[in-house]
């Protein structure tokens, strides 16, 4: 998994120095298609859920401003001075799983847009420092909703955290706000448990709404969201980012 994590760090690196003004997310999911494979990897997202009906069709998930998660990249989609957007991107190494997301500015963007990427990247460093064995994973929940709240916004709940492994999707599921029903909050951490938190934050109304594509997701008021990923393994001290260079 550590393997799997160094690839999808890489991938946001390659990001990171692609984005710009002009570059559309076509080009974006290209370029990560083409450094997984080098490593001898393979895209997680690229026809998921493999059960042939809407399959994902790209290799990164490429959001926009008011879009959340899972955009499909395209050709027309150009990014633009003040946009912001969120690449999603998961690869699969001998098996294992490596899972991580990254709002990325688009050349100069607005104060609001600023304090939103700050207090979502905020929240999942929050959220990493309590997932330590003995807690509970409402722990880390608690930590991620006090984060954002505290800065103004507001954690998506439709969509949320989760093991992961040799799935991408794998029990316990980690809400991003704390909800006194779930079950899985009660989980108490142990060494071993490898998790994706990934807090979804919106400026405005938590709610969302999906396209006519089946996929994007985007918030329901039209305002700004932002989404930051790490894939961490929880040790018996410090937890471990394994989705960073």
């Amino acid at each position: 998994m550590r393997k799997a994590g160094r690839i999808v760090a890489e991938v946001h690196e390659l990001m990171r120095r692609m984005i710009r003004p002009g570059v559309t997310t076509a080009e974006l999911d290209a370029a990560a298609e083409d450094l997984i494979r080098r490593r001898n990897a393979e895209p997680a997202f690229k026809g998921y859920p493999h059960t042939g009906h809407n399959d994902f069709p790209a290799t990164i998930c490429a959001s926009l401003n008011e879009e959340l998660v899972h955009g499909i990249p395209s050709p027309k989609r150009v990014l633009r001075e003040g946009d912001i957007i969120s690449i999603d991107v998961g690869a699969i190494y001998r098996g294992f799983y490596g899972d991580a997301a990254w709002t990325y500015p688009v050349g100069e963007i607005s104060e609001e847009a600023q304090r939103l990427l700050e207090a979502t990247e905020g929240a999942l460093y929050a959220g990493i420092a309590a997932a330590r064995a003995g807690h509970r994973l409402q722990e880390v929940s608690a930590a991620i909703q006090r984060y954002v709240e505290e800065r103004g916004f507001n954690v998506v709940r439709e969509y949320t955290g989760h093991g992961i492994g040799r799935a991408m999707h794998e029990p316990p599921q980690v809400l991003n706000y704390v909800n006194e029903h779930d079950r899985d909050g009660r989980t108490v951490m142990r060494p071993g448990l490898t998790i994706a938190l990934e807090p979804m934050v919106n400026a405005g109304t938590w709610r969302t709404r999906v396209l006519s594509d089946g996929w994007t997701v985007v918030t329901a008021d039209g305002r700004l969201s932002a989404h930051f990923e790490h894939t961490i393994a929880v040790t018996d001290g410090e937890p471990e980012i394994l989705t960073r260079l």
